[in-house]
């Protein structure tokens, strides 16, 4: 019995590819030998291979069988042996595979290999939701990654990879492939309610940013979540692409509802990819060549041209020559955008 155990016990140590290694070899030569044994009953190396196959997962078919006293005796060997301890173990070993795989993913531990995605650093489970809804709804086929010191994924979704870790750590980001991403939000820390200590956090994540960028001469598209105006100068040092003003940004969407009545449901629909009026960027057509002649253009087209990119004042610039370089907004609907954008 003490053998059995010792037998046992290095079998369920053996690595999954060890086992798939050793079942592969057992059925090409078990198939080999039966066609050699009974040439008859297994003309072709295929009736062996089928036979074999249906043995060991005991679907026995029963189509074709060894008729021989020795190929019935190799037979009970091989399903004793082989069929209900290997393949029991291999199956376990599949199942036990899987199983880590899940749970690694789960508690982000994974390095993620993709590319063109988008990262998520440090939110709350709502905004997470929130922007992979709007990300999904833009018809944007690519992945999420969330880096978090958290211990498990926020979000449960195909479409999201979790980075367990501290984001301001180079070994972590690398991990969420960053380098290969199509843009990067830093989130403000909502636990922190001293402004000065979450942007400061923001702005050491978003250094970390800036330093790989430069490391590795790869442009890194940046968004942050600034809680406080006055710490905007403190970003730019860092390159930082575009800033979101959480709290004043609150309270202004606030005061322009109490003055405007109703003026908050023109906010929120720019700010969603819900169906109707919505931002979206188009590119510079050859034929235009002052803003006056993009806007005119557009217009009768059921889309209002509204920025450059940087500035919204392009009205009063309407006899500026547009640049190759300027990121055009304009606000319509998807059906006109994608009018516009062939």
């Amino acid at each position: 019995m003490g053998i059995l155990q010792r037998i046992l016990s290095k079998l369920i140590k053996i690595k999954i590819w060890h086992a798939l290694v050793i079942a592969v070899m057992m059925i090409l030569s078990s198939s080999l030998l039966m066609r050699e044994i009974e040439p008859e009953t297994f003309p072709r190396y295929i009736d062996s291979l089928w036979w074999i196959m249906t043995t060991l997962v005991t679907v026995g078919y029963g189509d074709v069988y060894p008729v021989t006293d020795f190929g019935r005796i190799f037979t009970m060997l091989l399903i004793y042996t082989f069929g209900i301890g290997a393949m029991g173990i291999i199956v376990g070993k599949l199942f036990e595979s899987f199983t880590l795989y899940r749970r690694l993913k789960e508690e982000g531990k994974l390095n993620y290999g993709g590319k063109d995605h988008y990262i998520l650093i440090g939110s709350s489970k709502d905004k997470l939701e929130n922007v992979l809804e709007e990300i999904l709804h833009s018809g944007q086929k690519c992945d999420v990654v969330i880096v978090d010191n958290a211990g498990r994924s926020p979000l449960e979704h195909d479409n999201v990879h979790f980075i367990s870790g501290n984001p301001a750590d180079e070994e972590v980001l690398m991990r969420a492939n960053i380098l290969e991403a199509k843009s990067v939000a830093i989130f403000s820390d909502e636990e922190n309610n001293q402004s000065e200590y979450a942007d400061g956090k923001t702005l050491l994540i978003a250094s970390r940013v800036e330093h790989l960028s430069k490391k590795f001469q790869k442009s890194i598209y940046t968004v942050v979540e600034i809680k406080k105006e006055k710490h905007m100068s403190l970003f730019e040092h860092a390159n930082v692409d575009e800033f979101i003003l959480s709290d004043d940004s609150l309270s202004r969407l606030m005061a322009q509802a109490a003055i405007h009545h109703g003026s908050s449901k023109l906010f929120e629909q720019l700010l969603s990819n819900t169906e109707g009026e919505n931002l979206y960027e188009i590119r510079k057509q050859p034929h235009w060549v002052t803003y006056k002649d993009a806007a005119m253009e557009l217009f009768e087209h059921g889309a209002i041209l509204i920025s450059d990119g940087s500035k919204m004042d392009i009205a009063r610039r309407h006899n500026e020559e547009i640049s190759m370089e300027a990121k055009m907004f304009v606000i319509c609907d998807e059906g006109t955008y994608r009018k516009i954008s062939r």
